[in-house]
């Protein structure tokens, strides 16, 4: 298996993709192409024992910045890392492609070369949420911030379907976010997406609310890429200040410092249950390709995991099992209109 790593995407790149690349190839035994600049990244991988992995370098003399708008620069940056990371992976020399730079600029790179799956007109970004129970899906939080109900239809189908195969969850419970539990809560498009759930062949249990996210009432929440990645950035803050505020009052007294010492345990497992860096990268769903974005902010820690996951979506073949979920729930739902117009 040959993963294809963005070397230059992410704010701490390229030392942080390169040593993450080591510590993935090393300890999963799969080989590695890393793109980008390569005078960079041979400076990076000389300060790494790398004697006994596969892993080697395509050489690119363009990046495509954070800031930078998706579709027109990659248009013009043909050569860039992103670009020609996914370009391999459309030529058969990689099985996935990892990144965590510009998510939009990887979204539009990944569906203008690798196209849809079929039945599937527009990709989802999904990421595991950590909750009071196990690890629940949130999609999408960033692809497609203007979508169609249909569009989340496809969402909920290719999550159930995703659920089941790398969650192991065999009939996972799907919520749509809304502003209320009533089916009349929320927008006209949040209503409409409500019907076509209801009548999806998925395990849909309703509307959830934001207070829900991290309850563990379902195991997928289905929303807009705007509302996800609101939700998505806001939580991550909430994590972050949280943490500040916990620190400080430990800090605050000898008293507090001494209770450190006897909550360091409980603490430490706190702090790996809520870091994004062990849950690895987050599947673009949708595209015809294993395509795995990762946090702008990934340490070498969340790169090797985000390769982890997409070794894990190649070795249990998610794309087919979607592809087979939607054709057979559209057709479902195809059959149930036709029964309902002859009624």
């Amino acid at each position: 298996m040959r993963i294809v790593v963005d070397a230059m995407g992410g704010d701490y790149a390229p030392g942080a993709v390169v040593e993450g690349a080591i510590y993935a190839s090393g300890q999963y035994k799969i080989s590695i192409t890393l793109v980008g600049d390569a005078q960079k990244i041979n400076e990076e991988l000389a300060k790494h024992k790398t004697k006994n992995l596969d892993i080697d370098v395509l050489s690119t003399d363009e990046v495509i910045e954070m800031h930078e708008p998706a579709a027109a620069s990659v248009r013009k940056k043909r050569n860039s890392s992103i670009v020609r990371g996914i370009d391999l992976l459309k030529a058969g020399k990689g099985d996935a492609f990892v990144s965590a730079g510009n998510t939009g600029a990887v979204v539009c790179a990944a569906t203008l070369s690798l196209r849809m799956l079929a039945g599937i007109e527009r990709p989802g970004i999904s990421i595991m949420i950590p909750t009071l129970h196990e690890p629940s899906l949130l999609i999408d939080v960033g692809a497609n911030i203007n979508p169609k109900p249909l569009h989340l239809l496809h969402y909920a189908i290719m999550s159930d379907a995703y659920c089941r195969c790398v969650l192991h969850r065999d009939n996972p419970k799907i919520g749509l976010l809304s502003v209320g539990e009533e089916e009349s809560k929320g927008t006209e498009f949040v209503r409409e997406t409500f019907k076509l759930l209801e009548d999806s062949g998925v395990n849909f249990i309703g509307n959830v609310e934001g207070r829900d996210i991290f309850s563990g009432s379902c195991d997928v929440i289905v929303c807009d890429g705007f509302a996800g990645n609101v939700a998505l950035k806001v939580s991550e803050s909430l994590v972050e200040t949280l943490g500040t505020f916990l620190y400080r009052e430990l800090m605050r007294n000898i008293v507090t410092k001494f209770g450190v010492l006897l909550l360091k345990g409980g603490l430490k497992r706190l702090k790996k249950r809520l870091d994004y860096s062990e849950y690895g990268g987050a599947p673009l769903l949708g595209v015809d390709g294993v395509v795995i974005i990762g946090h702008g902010r990934s340490s070498a820690k969340a790169v090797k995991n985000a390769i982890r996951v997409a070794k894990e979506e190649v070795e249990l073949k998610v794309n087919a099992k979607i592809i087979e979920s939607v054709t057979r729930k559209v057709e479902n739902i195809e059959n149930n209109s036709e029964k309902e117009g002859k009624e």
